[in-house]
Order: structure tokens, then C-alpha cells, then sequence
């Protein structure tokens, strides 16, 4: 799309000015995390014990290479010094990688406060730290999930990071997070106000009562964090393959089916997470790209499976066409209340361990701290594990649900995946 007038000289003042807006989905990040700004929970990283194979310097300097490669990683969070509003800036200073010597002691202190929250305005928002004890050696990484998101790091980040320490050319070009923020800014007015009002007809009539499984805990203020990790006995990659239904819409399909039986509606109000990248040219940019899209389905009695699947499909589609006015979505402050639905692929293996210069790198889990916060009221994350099952992580709000509560429901779900297989079958059956 060709930029008109006004866009034009927006541009020019930010190339000029180096101040640049914030993203939706990177504002909606940072407004979360001023509600609890002494926290974790906008942390995205882990712990890495290395094999002895690998050569710390050389891996330093992969880090340092990849760092230097893309302005994203000094990206600062400042105020602007008309508006003050917060923004962005790409010219800070890189924190370089280094190898740090310690003791085996020292490092099982260090471990305690390795996860910290980060200082949000004008500072480095990574760390990369490398150490070396008289036993072992690791790597701990740690980026604001305003910078970068899951598929930019164990994806893009991750895969340079292996092929500069493994020696290869890196022969394609950066892509800047910057001019990526200035194409957004070539949408009409017209589109914006269009998807405002798609995703305000979307969110309009949302209910806890409706759209979230019955609470089953009262009076607990403290918010509370719990994970419940279930098998689905019901299914295998095999259907898939033979059905050609596309996973991450029969599954958000069974998670809204879910909630709507355990709630006793008809209707379902959830939010699904894209990975925001819908070019070639996106699915290589290093950045904060991860979208979370509000959906709403009311359920018809003679509605057959099929057909419920069919449109669920054409009304994530139409989500994804408003993408650019989400911030409506952000900020209705729907989506900290919302269950979230995220569908994934990962080796079983990939649960405990990451490749590092061809050998295994086992993930070491960080005890918690007085920092450690994650909030959410119902996740609902289904990967698919390289042996063809699939396993759902259950992350909840321990101050509303009981695992026996999140046990049942989690059985609801997996009933549900075998009925979706029928797609002759009526909704209201499912729903009974």
C-alpha cells in the first residue's frame, strides 16, 4: 500500500525524532506489567546447563554477533519528551556477552536471583549471562517479553545463535524492527475504525459467569499460580493426518466447546494466540510479533460439527484481517480475564533440553523467588509431542479453581476432542 501525505511526514518525524510508537501488543505488555511492575511475569527465558563440549568464548561471541545484528536488542523504553507517552527508541548501548568464572557456591546463589523484573524505563531490556564453575558450565537468557516473543527466540534467535557458533555465513539481511512500526503506521483511518468495532461487537456481551468455567473457590484474594499438565486419551496425530483438519482450530473449537458445557452456555468468548507473522518476510523478523485474538461463538442446536468448525475457521480468519486495530481488544482489559487458548509443536525432549552446537542442553528449573508472578486466569496450551500425542498444560488462577475442579474440566475437553471426530454430530449434543 502506497503511503499517503500524513504518513509520509509521520515517518520522516520518527526517522528524524528516533522516537517510535509502541506496538499494540507490546503496549498492552507494558500496561499489564505496571500493574504488578515488581514482578516476573512479562519475563521470557531460561536457565541452561552447556555440555562440556562447548566453547564458552565462541559462544559469546555468536551472542555478541547476533546481538549487534539487530537494533531490537537496543531497543529502550523512554518518554516522550513532548507527549510523555511511552515510547521506544533503537540506539542503546548492547550489553556485551561475556564468560563468567565462579564458584559452585557462588552460582547456586546467583541461580536464586538470576530472574529479576526489569527496569522498564531507559535500561538494557536482556540479559545474557555465561558461566563457568569448577564442575559445569551455563547459559542463563532472560528478554522482555515486549521485545521479543516465543517463536523469535527458541526459532530465529536461537537457530543464529547455533549456526555462528557452528562457523556458518549468515548471509541473509536483518530486518529492523523500526521500519517494521513505520509500516503498520500505512493503515487508513477508515480500516482502524472498522476493526474497532469488529472487535467491540466481539468482546460486547462477555460474562465470567458465561464464558469462564464456574469458580469453585470464594474468598481468596491473593492471586495464585498452579499448572496442570494432562495427556488427551482421545486422539493422535493420526486423525489429522487423515482428516486434514487443521490442529489449532479443532482444538480451540473443543477448548470453546469446554468452557461452554462447564459454564452451562451457549455462547463462548476466548482468546487464541497467533504467532503475528503472516508474510515470508515477518517470519524472519526479530521482535515482539505474537498476536492474542478475542473470538466469540454462538452455538446453534442443529449445527453440525462440520459446519461449527467450517465457520470457526472464516471467524478466525476475519479476526486476523483487524489485526492492526487489536489495541481496542488490549485495552477493553477483557484479555487479562479471558481464557487463552495457544496450540504448539515441540519434541518431548524439547521439554527438558535445547540443542546447543549439536549436543543437548539440559533446561535447569529456577527456584522461585520473591519476584516469580505469571497471571492468568485459565491457559489452555495444547502441544503436539513427537510420539503423535498431544499433552495440555492447565496454567490457572489457584485463587478461583481447585485441581480437582481444573482435573474435571481438563476431562470435559478430552471427552469433547473424541465427539469432535464425529462431524455429523449435532452441537447441542456435545453441549448437553
Amino acid at each position: 500500500m502506497e503511503t499517503n501525505y500524513e504518513t509520509r511526514i509521520i515517518n520522516y518525524a520518527l526517522k528524524t525524532t528516533g522516537y517510535y510508537p509502541l506496538r499494540a501488543i507490546q503496549l498492552w505488555t507494558i500496561d499489564s506489567h505496571f500493574n504488578k511492575v515488581n514482578s516476573t511475569m512479562m519475563n521470557i527465558g531460561a536457565l541452561l546447563k552447556l555440555p562440556p563440549e562447548i566453547d564458552l568464548n565462541r559462544l559469546a561471541q555468536a551472542f555478541n554477533d547476533t546481538l549487534k545484528a539487530y537494533d531490537i536488542f537496543r531497543c529502550r523504553l523512554v518518554f516522550h519528551p513532548e507527549t510523555s507517552d511511552i515510547c521506544q527508541r533503537f540506539d542503546g548501548e548492547l550489553v556485551p556477552v561475556s564468560v563468567e568464572k565462579i564458584s559452585d557456591e557462588e552460582f547456586e546463589e546467583r541461580k536464586k536471583i538470576l530472574m529479576q523484573p526489569y527496569p522498564l524505563i531507559n535500561k538494557p531490556l536482556y540479559r545474557c549471562y555465561i558461566f563457568e564453575t569448577p564442575t559445569a558450565q551455563y547459559l542463563y537468557l532472560d528478554f522482555y517479553h515486549a521485545i521479543i516473543d516465543g517463536m523469535a527466540l527458541t526459532v530465529l534467535f536461537w537457530g543464529e545463535i547455533n549456526s555462528r557458533y557452528k562457523g556458518k555465513k549468515i548471509t541473509r539481511q536483518p530486518l529492523n524492527y523500526a521500519d517494521y512500526i513505520l509500516d503498520e503506521l500505512r493503515v487508513s483511518p477508515e480500516e482502524l475504525a472498522e476493526g474497532n468495532k469488529f472487535w467491540n461487537d466481539t468482546l460486547k456481551d462477555f460474562d465470567e459467569k458465561k464464558h469462564l468455567p464456574p469458580v469453585d473457590i470464594e474468598n481468596v484474594e491473593t492471586w495464585q499460580s498452579e499448572t496442570l499438565f494432562a495427556t488427551l486419551k482421545n486422539i493422535t496425530q493420526k486423525y489429522f493426518s487423515e482428516s486434514k483438519r487443521k490442529e489449532h482450530i479443532f482444538f480451540l473449537g473443543a477448548s470453546m466447546l469446554a468452557i461452554a458445557k462447564s459454564a452451562g452456555s451457549k455462547s463462548a468468548i476466548m482468546d487464541w494466540v497467533h504467532n503475528g507473522r503472516y508474510t515470508a518476510q515477518e517470519r524472519r523478523l526479530m521482535g515482539a510479533m505474537l498476536e492474542q485474538f478475542p473470538i466469540r461463538y454462538d452455538f446453534e442446536d442443529k449445527e453440525s460439527v462440520k459446519v461449527f468448525l467450517d465457520s470457526l475457521e472464516i471467524k478466525m480468519n476475519s479476526g486476523i484481517k483487524y489485526h492492526r486495530s487489536l489495541s481496542t481488544a488490549y485495552n477493553s482489559g477483557l484479555q487479562e480475564i479471558c481464557a487463552t487458548f495457544i496450540f504448539q509443536k515441540r519434541n518431548l525432549g524439547a521439554l527438558n533440553t535445547m540443542m546447543m552446537g549439536g549436543y543437548p542442553a539440559e533446561i535447569i528449573e529456577l527456584p522461585p523467588n520473591e519476584w516469580s508472578s505469571v497471571e492468568n486466569t485459565l491457559d489452555i496450551e495444547v502441544n503436539l509431542n513427537d510420539d503423535g500425542t498431544y499433552l495440555v498444560e492447565y496454567s490457572y488462577d489457584a485463587s478461583r479453581y481447585s485441581e480437582t475442579a481444573i482435573k474435571n474440566f481438563a476431562a470435559t475437553l478430552d471427552e469433547i476432542v473424541l465427539q469432535l471426530q464425529d462431524e455429523q454430530k449435532l452441537i447441542f449434543e456435545i453441549l448437553q
